[in-house]
């Protein structure tokens, strides 16, 4: 089984030694993130080469991520917890965790409930279809064809609804491990997310699926943040580009996904801002 980088965070607090940040208050007075010791971040935990519980360790692009982002904020001690694609806004305003990144795709309706830092990153959406269907060369292929979707996730619904394809059914299962069990299983006949996903799934079994590599969207992967915190909007911007700049970026992504085959964006993304 392909796990891509070596490194792995355990879903315990991890320490690191980093210069501290002052504190800092965001817009109307409210306390920020920034420079808080200790962060509980949220992560995906079944995502192969973003973010997978591998015996009680998270390991993972985005896993890194997280690390790296919250340790040039200040944070000392990190907590690590797994969050589903229908959980990240909850557990945001609730407070459960300070910081989503969880492939977590920034969108106009999910800006009404939580601030986005980045994108950190922007993938593009693609097909994974068992190895042995050669019919499908695009999205426009799906029509007529199955598609399952995670819970809480939109992928599925921009071919639906955002393209018009007349799909012959919408299934939707609690995660898109579960949507690749479904696949190979033979009860769904594609799954449409990103590509950075879909690719971490194929590394798993290349003999059993195929990446059609034929992406028609970008998704720009946000850093999910309490609502109305700018100052920590703006620190996570700062600490994405100096990621990029610096080549820790470029870096991770080789790690994660060059066995892939993939092709990886390493310019620093176009920020969305954050007011």
């Amino acid at each position: 089984m392909w796990f891509g980088r070596r490194r792995a965070w355990s879903m315990a607090a991890l320490a690191a030694s980093v210069t501290l940040v002052s504190p800092a208050c965001s817009a109307g007075g409210q306390e920020s993130l920034v420079g808080e010791e200790s962060l509980t971040i949220g992560v995906k935990a079944d995502q192969p080469g973003l973010g997978l519980d591998v015996e009680g360790e998270l390991v993972g692009f985005d896993v890194d991520m997280a690390h790296e982002i919250a340790e040039r904020l200040g944070a000392t001690d990190v907590e690590l917890v797994g969050v589903t694609s229908a959980e990240r806004e909850d557990k945001l305003i609730s407070g459960e965790v300070d910081m989503v990144v969880a492939t977590y795709s920034i969108t106009p309706a999910r800006k009404t409930e939580v601030i986005f830092g980045g994108p950190y990153y922007v993938a593009k959406q693609d097909i994974l279809v068992r190895s042995d269907e050669n019919d499908v060369a695009g999205v426009r292929d799906l029509e007529g064809r199955s598609v399952c979707q995670g819970e809480g996730s939109n992928s599925a619904l921009r071919i639906t609804e955002g393209l018009g394809i007349d799909v012959s059914e919408l299934q939707e299962a609690e995660s898109y491990s579960a949507c690749v069990e479904r696949l190979a299983a033979g009860e769904v006949d594609a799954v449409s997310t990103d590509n950075l996903i879909l690719a971490g799934f194929l590394a798993e079994d290349p003999e059993g699926f195929r990446l059609v590599n034929n992406p028609f969207t970008d998704e720009k992967y946000g850093v999910g943040l309490p609502y109305g915190d700018v100052a920590a909007c703006e620190a996570v911007n700062k600490a994405v580009g100096e990621m990029y700049q610096d080549g820790t970026a470029s870096e991770l992504l080789d790690e994660w996904f060059g066995e892939t085959g993939l092709e990886v964006v390493r310019s620093v993304p176009q920020f969305e801002g954050c007011d």
